[in-house]
């Protein structure tokens, strides 16, 4: 039963990958990591990414400014930066790994030792990418709860919030963990499988030898 499942696991668990890393790419250039929305201003909504600071009007649509200087952004973005890169990155190499190390890819069907190490490194790089991009996405957002409820910060003060970015972010994150868990959870299954088999061919042999050595006069 376990060798009818894997494949279905594996395939689950490079897709849920694969969706993990388009959203994780997806969140890094979202410029909606923040926004503030003005009381004496409704039809204007300003939002706030890594790399640039947006403002959305009904009229005029949106317009961009990239920031200047990457010293000068906050340090929770500066490393959000690093991070969602880091991850990006070996989400991509985790997919590639894992993708060789399929069991419905004809090759290398007689290296099975070399595909199972596959899809273990594979599984460990997507759960590599999924908690960093998870550790960027909740760090911008506790530093957003803190400075929303800042008591120092007068209430006439515009407060960010949170954007649409963050939910993507953490929607990346826990599909890359899922995928990574499926596909390390089929090389665990096909070690219990084989070893119960080895142990059975053992068994059995023994049986053989006892009945030799009964019918021998």
């Amino acid at each position: 039963m376990a060798l009818v499942y894997q494949p279905l696991m594996q395939l689950s668990g490079i897709l849920f990958s694969l969706l993990g890393w388009v959203l994780s790419c997806l969140t890094t250039y979202l410029p909606q990591w923040k926004n503030l929305n003005l009381e004496l201003n409704e039809l204007e909504i300003w939002t706030m990414g890594l790399w640039q600071a947006c403002v959305v009007q009904e009229e005029g649509g949106m317009q961009c400014k990239d920031f200047d200087s990457f010293l000068a952004l906050p340090p929770e973005l500066r490393i959000s930066r690093i991070l969602m890169f880091f991850s990006n990155g070996s989400g991509l190499l985790g997919l590639l790994l894992s993708g060789f190390g399929l069991d419905c890819l004809k090759i290398g069907e007689r290296q099975q030792e070399q595909k199972k190490r596959l899809l273990l490194f594979g599984g460990m790089l997507f759960w590599i990418s999924g908690i960093t991009a998870i550790v960027p996405v909740s760090w911008v957002a506790h530093s957003t709860v803190q400075e929303f409820w800042d008591e120092n910060i007068p209430d006439i003060v515009p407060r960010w919030d949170f954007g649409e970015a963050l939910f993507v972010g953490w929607l990346a994150g826990f599909c890359l963990i899922l995928g990574g868990s499926l596909l390390n959870c089929t090389i665990c299954s096909t070690e219990i499988h084989t070893s119960s088999v080895h142990y059975a061919v053992a068994e059995q042999q023994d049986q053989c030898q006892r009945l030799e050595s009964e019918t021998r006069p």
